[in-house]
């Protein structure tokens, strides 16, 4: 559906109490940020809740990954399978090589449990005992897995198997991780995986229970640790994606082939948490100067100083006509750095019972990247059926 809009750039640089500001920000007196390095031969630095790439080294570069494929088996797993589901240990799984979980020839595990061991142990039984069940067959879970990655938008991932065992045509790249990373750590459970030091299932093999302690050596030396995956063949070498959350705001650091990974990490991560800070833009129901309007939802973006000065937005007021105006939607505030976007949120009249709904995710850069924002449709609809039937 088309419509047309009317845009207004609004550079304000006066305040007044109570109102959204829409590039109040005075220049900003500081240089650039400092580069940071690392001993990998790729790596990249994400912020969870934006999707914003802050650091990039040879980022899109298609290198063999290890066990970091198994992040991508997990959220299929999640999202696609059924946690409470018990597992059949095949011949297949039982036999796989590598690092393993010890699984025995028919024993029978839940979904969830399997998936800590994935996780935790980067058990290779585990992941394929896991994706036959969820994929019908090993081959089916890599057509899943594949089918993710093109829904999230990876553009240098190939995926042959879900455990991460080199194989030719199998590779990621450290931007790729990064956002694949970002997506999964959204889901509570793959973050709650992910975050456990130790956990413990029913051996029906033994007298005790299975105890597994993560491989994730981040969780314990790195203050706000919760996250995520080791990985390691003789051919990627040292691979890792570890996460962590400061004051709100969370990263996930990648490196690949690292011989110095829980330093160069470790360094990752204070680098962004230093000179990347989240910013809170907008506030949900904040009045909009000028207008008897109000954001729909809050905006909070990583935002270096030197950038804050370069802030600016947009407000685009959609035509009386409009289907989308009738079922209330007033347009939207798009932010910009220069002229790059960096998101945009929705407005409404100031008194809407649409501000009262829950509120929904930003659309960010990387889904701006990825579409020309038909959402906003398909989500003022439902926002009105909710809004005419409470």
């Amino acid at each position: 559906m088309a419509w047309l809009c009317r845009s207004l750039s609004l550079l304000l640089s006066t305040a007044v109490a109570g109102s959204l500001f829409l590039s109040g920000l005075p220049k900003a007196a500081y240089g650039a940020v400092p580069a940071v390095g690392t001993h990998a031969q790729a790596s990249a630095l994400i912020d969870v809740e934006s999707g914003r790439l802050l650091h990039s080294s040879q980022g899109d570069k298609q290198l063999r990954i290890a066990s970091l494929t198994k992040i991508m088996t997990a959220i299929v797993a999640i999202e696609d399978g059924q946690l409470t589901d018990v597992v059949t240990t095949s011949k297949r799984a039982y036999a796989r090589e590598g690092s393993s979980i010890y699984l025995q020839l028919g024993e029978k595990m839940t979904l969830l449990n399997l998936l800590y061991g994935l996780m935790l142990r980067s058990g290779n039984d585990a992941a394929t005992a896991i994706a036959e069940h969820v994929g019908g067959s090993e081959e089916g879970f890599v057509q899943l897995m594949n089918n993710k990655a093109e829904l999230i938008g990876l553009r240098h991932t190939q995926f042959r198997n879900p455990h991460g065992l080199d194989a030719e045509g199998h590779y990621s790249s450290a931007n790729d991780l990064a956002r694949l990373t970002a997506y999964a750590l959204r889901n509570p459970i793959f973050s709650d995986i992910v975050r456990t030091k130790v956990k413990t299932a029913p051996n029906p093999n033994d007298e005790w229970d299975y105890m597994w302690h993560n491989k994730n050596k981040m969780l314990s030396m790195y203050e706000g640790a919760d996250g995520v995956k080791t990985g390691y063949t003789k051919l990627a070498f040292r691979c890792l994606v570890s996460s962590a959350t400061r004051n709100g705001q969370r990263l996930a650091a990648v490196t690949i082939n690292d011989g110095d990974d829980w330093a160069d990490h470790r360094k990752l991560l204070d680098w962004g948490f230093q000179h990347y800070p989240l910013v809170s833009i907008a506030d949900k129901g904040q009045a909009i100067a000028a207008y008897t309007l109000a954001a729909g939802n809050s905006f909070r973006y990583p935002l270096a100083e030197s950038e804050k000065g370069e802030l600016k937005s947009t407000l685009i007021l959609e035509e009386a006509m409009t289907t989308r105006y009738k079922l209330g939607y007033r347009g939207s505030l798009e932010w910009s750095i220069g002229e790059t976007r960096i998101g945009t949120v929705p407005v409404y009249d100031a008194g809407s019972v649409r501000l009262q709904l829950p509120e929904r995710r930003p659309l960010t850069l990387a889904a701006l990247h990825h579409s020309d924002s038909p959402r906003f449709f398909a989500d003022s609809l439902m926002d009105a059926m909710r809004a005419l039937f409470r």
